[in-house]
């Protein structure tokens, strides 16, 4: 028996920030990172809360990759401020640092009742609209994924408003992260017809489009049509999950500070090889459904082995008209440094729940000669 559930209500389009005092209660924890208050998006927000004469406090120390020690920051906040609503305003980090403090704040206050309102201003992570959240943890160079029904906010807000400022450096990375999202979600163990309806539609726009955008940031129709396949990417893998390129992106950023999106679009090439046996004599079950991502995108190869490569060179392609490196070499981490800690990431990358369902079931050797592959770059 399968399911898909979509608990997300999702508002999209200009202005769609609006309709926030129809959604808020009494008391708000606004949380974003210093970008959004120092530049004064924030006050997008607040004004509507002071318009609405609604009481709030703005917890603006969010940093990337987020870790044990801000998210412990946002709950103190949380036990001031006693919010009925909290508003996550941000990237990734912005919102998964929101569902992590509402998490423990609601575990650790008896009766506690705190809807969220997940508003992003990448379009990458899709976390407006899923279970996850990945939290750093510096001591240990390490990041790990929470995953629980209970982080899943209540509501979206996909105003392109929030997207139009963006890099075109972090529009590139956030993409490629959607990307990744959308195959890997495609392959996953747990895919259904529904999961792949999500994904499918999302990858198709950021093939066509990604490219656009990074080049032409203002255009305020593909920028939303980017923004909303984020989200739909985000409902894909909520349900499907993800796989390998994901784990091993976590410790690899763990460790060495990489975009999270950046380390995908460094990794897929090689895992989509590795999971689909392109360069084995004996290919693997997922590679039919690589072959049919392909087809979907306009790539037709003589077999289905062909249909696959092409795509891995189509994925290159793609990074490199973005100016995403193709290997850790080019990202100008050491080479002794990198080596040394590829045994320990490649330990953590099992552990990572995105291994659970990845479609090949890799040995810890296997991931470790992922990591080796990746540092020059080919095959």
């Amino acid at each position: 028996m399968g399911s898909f559930k979509m608990p997300t209500k999702i508002f999209t389009g200009e202005q769609s920030i609006t309709e926030i005092p129809s959604l808020i209660g009494q008391r708000i924890l606004v949380i974003c990172d210093p970008f959004m208050a120092s530049s004064g998006k924030v006050a997008l927000v607040t004004d509507l809360l002071d318009a609405s004469q609604r009481s709030y406090l703005v917890f603006s120390e969010v940093v990337p990759d987020p870790t044990i020690d801000v998210v412990a920051k946002g709950v103190a906040q949380a036990v001031v401020c006693e919010p009925d609503t909290i508003i996550a305003l941000g990237g990734g980090s912005a919102l998964d640092t929101a569902k992590a403090v509402r998490q423990i704040y609601t575990q650790g206050i008896e009766k506690a009742t705190v809807q969220m309102i997940a508003i992003p201003t990448t379009s990458g992570t899709g976390s407006e609209v899923t279970s996850f959240a990945v939290i750093s943890d510096p001591a240990n160079h390490s990041k790990f994924a929470l995953v629980d029904d209970a982080m899943t906010p209540e509501f979206a807000i996909l105003d392109p408003v929030f997207t139009m400022s963006v890099p075109s450096s972090v529009t590139a990375d956030t993409g490629m992260d959607v990307l990744t999202h959308t195959l890997e979600a495609y392959v996953s163990t747990q895919a259904t017809d529904f999961t792949d309806a999500c994904g499918e539609k999302a990858m198709g726009i950021i093939w066509q489009d990604l490219v656009k955008v990074y080049r032409d940031g203002q255009n305020e129709a593909l920028r939303a049509k980017v923004h909303n396949a984020s989200c739909l990417a985000g409902m894909a893998f909520s349900e499907a999950s993800l796989g390998i390129c994901h784990s091993l992106a976590h410790a690899l950023g763990g460790r060495f500070h990489i975009p999270h999106g950046r380390a995908n679009a460094v990794l897929l090439p090689y895992v989509i090889a590795y999971n689909a046996g392109l360069n084995e004599t004996k290919e693997q079950p997922c590679l039919t459904k690589y072959a049919q991502a392909a087809n979907l995108l306009g790539i037709h190869g003589g077999t289905e082995k062909s249909s696959v490569t092409l795509l891995v060179a189509g994925i290159q392609r793609l990074a490199k008209q973005m100016a995403i490196p193709s290997s850790i070499t080019e990202i100008g981490i050491d080479e002794e440094e990198f080596m040394q800690a590829i045994p320990e990431m490649a330990q953590a990358a099992m552990k990572d729940t995105c291994t659970l369902t990845n479609p090949r079931v890799p040995t810890q050797i296997e991931l470790e000669d992922l990591y080796r592959r990746i540092w020059r770059g080919g095959y």
